[in-house]
């Protein structure tokens, strides 16, 4: 139970950077790879004002913040500087590597003992300990920083639907599906752009800002492979929950999110794999979201064809019958 709870948790928390690359790949069409920069920058500024004594959820709205300057910054690379946009987020991401390390003093920065916004999660156990006593008390508190996150998860999720249905959401969903004609009715797609990436990095600041709180330090390489489990956790969830619609959309981001560290952590409690196969498992889990849906297609126009002849000679007999 202890694995499931803790995979539920962290896939909360990679929920929150899950939706921000969903705004940047899904919505933006943008191939953003800054993710890897921006996820351990927030984690760094979180982790670095908390240890100097700024209020842990204060410290969250600076990883926010974080995020969104580093993706401001692929944004101008991008459109003021002409750079591909997959060399703008490598560019990006490159450089955070050592402002990351700037930030930090060193490449791994704890918090032990120190307050987080977990920290009043923990009072209250202590008080649900108190009214309902020792068993039920821990039966109840063991879900409890699911819940918490969850919460938040939510507001997010419902606040991204929110932007979306704006003018300016509209515009950015716009200019990922069709730049030319957005631009012919005289919106600035290059605002649009940069827009989209401050949103997409600032919801990953965020993550990387609640993660290192989560896990109780900053690792200034905990942004690797970031990008794959945020399209992996995106692939997943709109392959098994549908993408019809927005918020149909940010349901399935959230819902992969968390069958991808489910099916990760059952797959590294097999005695034949290790931790060091995530990688592998992650590579195959992306592989066959991608192939499983066009292989169903398939699957059912094979199924339809016969269907679709029998119909057809049917119909010809009954014209043929009808003449005669």
């Amino acid at each position: 139970m202890g694995i499931v709870i803790g995979s539920l948790e962290q896939g909360f928390i990679f929920a929150i950077m899950a939706l921000g690359v969903y705004l940047a790949f899904r919505i933006l069409n943008y191939p953003d790879l800054t993710v890897d920069g921006s996820f351990p920058m927030g984690a760094a500024i979180s982790a670095l004002l908390i240890t100097k004594g700024v209020n842990p959820f204060l410290a969250l709205i600076f990883a926010f913040i974080s995020g969104g300057i580093a993706g401001l910054i692929t944004g101008i690379l991008h459109t003021k500087g002409k750079i591909d946009g997959l060399l703008a987020g490598i560019l990006t991401m490159t450089a955070l590597y050592s402002i990351n390390l700037k930030i930090m003093g060193t490449s791994n920065l704890s918090l032990f003992r120190a307050d987080t916004i977990f920290t009043p999660v923990g009072k209250i156990k202590e008080q649900i300990v108190q009214w309902l006593g020792a068993t039920n008390g821990e039966a109840v508190n063991q879900w409890l920083y699911s819940f918490a996150l969850l919460f938040v998860v939510l507001l997010l999720k419902l606040a991204i639907d929110w932007f979306l249905r704006t003018d300016i959401g509209l515009a950015i969903r716009a200019t990922g599906d069709n730049p030319s004609m957005i631009r012919s009715f005289g919106v600035n797609t290059h605002h649009s752009i940069m827009m989209g990436l401050i949103l997409s990095n600032a919801l990953v600041g965020l993550a990387g800002g609640m993660m290192a709180q989560y896990q109780g330090y900053a690792d200034v390489q905990m942004g690797i492979g970031m990008i794959v489990i945020g399209l992996a956790s995106v692939i997943i969830g709109q392959a098994v929950f549908g993408s019809k619609s927005i918020k149909r959309s940010t349901i399935a981001v959230i819902g992969g999110a968390i069958i991808y560290r489910l099916v990760i952590a059952v797959a590294l409690y097999l005695p034949w794999l290790s931790p060091t196969d995530m990688k592998l498992i992650t590579a195959v889990l992306v592989i066959f979201s991608l192939t499983f849906p066009s292989f169903t297609k398939r699957t059912k126009k094979t199924q339809a064809g016969p269907k679709k002849v029998e119909q057809l000679d049917y119909a010809v007999q009954k014209v043929s019958a009808e003449k005669s």
